[in-house]
């Protein structure tokens, strides 16, 4: 079973004003953790913490399965601390699968970015609700 039943916890989207349920997963052997949930008929993914070879599998299965199942996906990056080639592949993978849009990438991500040449192939936005939106 992809999710842990014992971290879904409910959530308001003041997009719509409903209650969206929001799942959690989290990798305790490297820090990293994947948050979930609908936001304007876009999926947000929150990934936190640090993203190599070793920790990309939740992020990977996340982002994989909302790409199939929603037209817009959205990544908030703002909190990863630690990216490599791995997160590159796999962003790189997704957008050619959906419509993907990566939200605030934190700085070492952005700058991530920038040496690889992805920031002028991804779609970066400020916000989740501009992304949603584009």
């Amino acid at each position: 079973m992809f999710w842990n039943e014992a971290a879904l916890s409910t959530r308001t989207s003041s997009a719509s004003g409903t209650l969206a349920p929001e799942r959690i997963t989290v990798d305790a052997g490297y820090g990293s953790e994947v948050r979930q949930y609908e936001y304007g008929g876009a999926w947000v993914i929150v990934a936190a913490g640090e993203y190599d070879l070793g920790s990309i599998a939740l992020l990977r299965e996340a982002l994989h399965t909302a790409a199939r199942q929603y037209p817009k996906v959205v990544l908030d990056a703002s909190a990863v601390t630690f990216a490599d080639s791995a997160l590159l592949n796999l962003l790189i993978l997704t957008h050619q699968t959906g419509s993907l849009r990566i939200v605030a990438p934190s700085q070492q991500v952005r700058r991530l970015f920038e040496v690889s040449g992805v920031d002028s192939v991804l779609e970066i936005r400020q916000t989740i609700e501009e992304a949603a939106a584009s």
